[in-house]
């Protein structure tokens, strides 16, 4: 029996205002937080019935508490589709949401369903990354990856110390810059955060409209600031992404059926990659994983016109942008800024990257190919290519 992969689409993505750990969401549930994404999903989109919905993919990175108890299918149940309706749980670290999309889009690509909605959620005030794990000795007895591999920010050090050409100073600029083009860009951002209901038991009922991490800062301020991971070295808290609280989700469909059922069509998927990589330096895991996702593709760097680097650390980023040879202030990369400015939920942030994209393909119809990649903790690397339906010719 032959088969066809079929066409997978993405139609619309929304997220919650994100907040910092033990901020605005600290009393708020985190299964809370994605079942109001996928409500408001439904409500934007009213030509979808819900039990046109074919599977629900949430990702959260500690699965514990209310982030877990499979969280696809119980944010199903909340968020009023039928229960007719499955869903299930994923964990790719900080590519939870990424790897929910490419998972529900395989599925819909070879033909088990037609609808899909993905996501994730991240509430780093209650379930700190790696809360209640118990790593197997093994890896460090036999060392398999060196101690550091464990702590993020450690990873961040040891890829200063690769690249020599990345300063501190290179690191706070471009930490800088993320910030200056999110303020320029509240509006265009606001688009799509959806409001969230938040409770504390001293001040009462509130509502979250905006995100709560972002911050005014220098150059100055940002030379100044403490380097927690090592002695006199480079990674601070503001060239690197908070601990955040939010969740987002998306609709991803099979390209026939949106049109059948007048849902947008924001972009279509070209290819997607995850690779391995040294654990002790995980921010280099989009670099391969871009250089496979653009061969499975047929495609070469000059080919992408726009780019949604997810912002763990101001040093992965840049390493990106050299192998690439990508000047650190081209206006194709993040040009609303990045997870420095606007925080990190760990699992919720693919869909961040990819609703962002969307947006830029709308305003760029000159503009055919975008990526959307991340690193991930315990090294790896994830990218997603992607095609704008508005192409006009011409650039790519």
């Amino acid at each position: 029996m032959s088969r066809t992969v079929r066409e997978v689409v993405f139609v619309d993505g929304v997220r919650t205002p994100f907040g910092k750990a033990g901020g605005m969401y600290s009393e708020t549930r985190a299964d809370d937080l994605v079942i109001r994404c996928i409500r408001q999903l439904l409500r934007r989109n009213p030509g979808l019935p819900p039990e046109r919905v074919e599977e629900v993919a949430i990702a959260a990175t500690t699965q514990i508490g209310d982030q877990g108890l499979t969280l696809g299918r119980t944010a199903a149940l909340l968020s009023g589709l039928p229960k007719t309706v499955p869903g299930y749980s994923i964990d790719r670290m900080c590519a939870g949401a990424m790897t929910a999309v490419t998972s529900v889009a395989s599925g819909i690509g070879f033909g088990a369903f037609d609808v899909a909605i993905a996501g994730g959620v991240e509430h780093m005030g209650r379930h700190p990354m790696g809360e209640g794990v118990d790593p197997n000795p093994r890896i460090l007895s036999e060392k398999l990856v060196d101690p550091s591999a464990l702590v993020m920010g450690q990873t961040a050090e040891n890829l200063h110390d690769r690249f020599g050409d990345i300063s501190k100073q290179r690191a706070d600029a471009f930490a800088l810059a993320s910030q200056q083009r999110y303020a320029k860009h509240i509006d265009d951002i606001a688009a799509d955060l959806v409001t969230m209901n938040t409770r504390s038991v001293d001040e009462g009922w509130g509502l979250a409209v905006t995100d709560e991490p972002p911050r005014e800062t220098s150059m100055d301020k940002l030379a100044g600031l403490k380097t927690p991971f090592r002695p006199h070295g480079r990674v601070t808290a503001g060239n690197s992404a908070g601990l955040n609280d939010g969740a987002t989700a998306c609709i991803v469909t099979e390209e026939n059926t949106a049109r059948e059922l007048d849902l947008p069509v924001a972009m279509r998927l070209v290819s997607y990659a995850f690779a391995g990589v040294e654990p002790e330096v995980m921010g280099v895991g989009p670099i391969p994983s871009t250089e496979k996702a653009l061969s499975k593709a047929g495609l070469s760097i000059a080919d992408i016109g726009l780019f949604e680097l997810n912002e763990a650390f101001a040093v992965q980023v840049l390493a990106f942008l050299d192998h690439f040879g990508i000047g650190d202030d081209d206006e194709r990369v993040n040009p609303w800024g990045g997870a420095i400015a606007v925080g990190h939920p760990l699992a919720s942030s693919g869909v961040r990257l990819m609703t962002q994209l969307a947006r830029h393909f709308a305003a760029n119809p000159q503009v055919r190919y975008g990526i959307t990649a991340m690193c991930i903790g315990i090294g790896m690397g994830g990218t997603v290519i992607w095609e704008n339906p508005a192409w006009e010719g011409g650039q790519k």
